[in-house]
């Protein structure tokens, strides 16, 4: 039997269905990459301490591959941060980079909270009374007396050469009147 000139449109796919048989083929340097990245990523957790590493999300099979990896040195230790990443390739990673991120901006926020109160603290220091008030602004419930009294301490200390122990004392109750 012959095909009529209708029939031959059937062998024709429609756009739909090319679609959908369309294959992404991934490049094996890409696949390489996407290895190498998740290693960097179990090499990331395994410096964690272990406070920090209670925070993120891993299984149990994973979180002990990871303390066995802070335990070895060497060559040892290459080895199982590739078995970290193999175990990471079967997993979904996006949690735990999401939950590292946190842990980075955590560490950044405090970092710029400490930069801001010495600088508060040495103004403190070099204008004496006069900038008390600006802390009084920030931090309502301070103490007024107390902070003038650890400026005229950690001034005397200044101007005898002294140790800045009232400094640190003033530096250790900004930091007490931020986190309050």
């Amino acid at each position: 039997m012959t095909k009529q000139p209708e029939d031959w449109l059937d062998d024709v796919p429609d756009n739909e269905e090319e679609e959908d048989d369309e294959i992404i083929w991934v490049s094996k340097s890409e696949i390489k990459r996407d290895a190498e990245e998740l290693k960097r990523l179990g090499a990331e957790m395994v410096e964690l301490s272990k406070n920090s590493l209670d925070k993120i999300p891993l299984d149990d099979d994973l979180r002990a591959a990871i303390e066995l990896a802070q335990k070895i040195k060497k060559e040892g230790r290459r080895r199982q941060l590739q078995l970290i990443g193999k175990m990471l390739r079967s997993r979904d990673e996006e949690p735990i980079r999401q939950a590292l991120d946190k842990l980075k901006n955590r560490h950044n926020q405090q970092v710029a909270l400490f930069h801001k109160l010495e600088m508060m603290r040495d103004r403190l220091l070099e204008q004496g009374d006069d900038a008390i008030p600006d802390v009084l602004n920030l931090y309502p419930h301070a103490d007024r007396q107390q902070l003038r009294s650890m400026i005229r301490n950690a001034q005397k200390e200044k101007a005898a050469n002294k140790p800045p122990k009232a400094s640190r004392q003033i530096f250790q109750y900004l930091r007490e009147l931020a986190e309050a």
